[in-house]
């Protein structure tokens, strides 16, 4: 929404779920904005190759793109919680092909474009779990952190030829997928605790910098994770 608010030639909206990717898509038409809804499978790079393929066969050429699917996947799951070491490679799988496959997947798929048009801004959410570690979210964490090394690195190998990558650091942020944890007043008291803005952040503030980072005013940035996150972690 932030994107076509800010006149974007064309928003590709992805979803797993096709019907939520319509429904964003149609919000995007209805403000005046040319959109595409498209399903696919992040952790499957020829469902991923093929969406890349539609997005261009509709808009003509991809200029950014954001890596935003996180999480376990499309499914939660209240064990995906347990302790590391109360879990297995079958539990890692869909942190590890969500936050880190899915961003190669998507990276692979779009930088070849990129670096022959010589442009493009590539954008992807991580968590500060990945900056400082979350104890009961260790897998996560370490894909996230693995997000970010690849985005450092991606963003030496493709800046001569007029592309930036980099990363937003995200800690809560009000969304259905933390709705579970805001069940009362103590349990949110709680965890503003932890953050020195009294406040849980919300989509705007980190629509807000990616949207900077996908934009020709961060045309001399790349290689950085920026904090959006309420002062949660403060590290250098």
């Amino acid at each position: 929404m932030h994107f076509a608010a800010a006149n974007a030639g064309g928003v590709v909206v992805n979803d797993f779920h096709l019907d939520r990717a319509e429904a964003v898509a149609e919000e995007i038409r209805a403000m005046g904005g040319k959109a595409l809804a498209v399903q696919a499978d992040i952790t499957d790079l020829a469902a991923v190759t093929d969406m890349v393929a539609r997005a261009t066969a509709e808009f003509g050429r991809i200029d950014i793109l954001v890596n935003n699917a996180g999480n376990a996947g499309p499914v939660a799951d209240p064990a995906d919680t347990k302790p590391f070491w109360e879990t297995g490679p079958e539990d890692w799988q869909k942190w590890v092909g969500t936050n880190f496959f899915g961003v190669l997947n998507a990276c692979k798929a779009v930088v070849p474009g990129m670096m022959e048009r010589k442009y493009g801004r590539i954008v992807t959410v991580i968590s500060d779990a990945g900056r400082v570690g979350e104890p009961h979210l260790a897998v996560y964490s370490g894909a996230k952190a693995a997000a970010a090394g690849f985005m450092r690195a991606l963003a030496k190998a493709v800046g001569r030829g007029g592309v930036t990558a980099n990363c937003v650091a995200l800690s809560s942020i009000r969304t259905p997928g933390i709705a579970g944890y805001l069940t009362s007043e103590e349990a949110v008291t709680k965890m503003l605790k932890s953050y020195v803005i009294r406040r849980l952040g919300e989509p705007d503030d980190a629509a807000n910098m990616i949207l900077f980072l996908g934009s020709d005013a961060a045309s001399w940035i790349t290689g950085q994770v920026y904090p959006v996150n309420g002062g949660y972690a403060i590290t250098p």
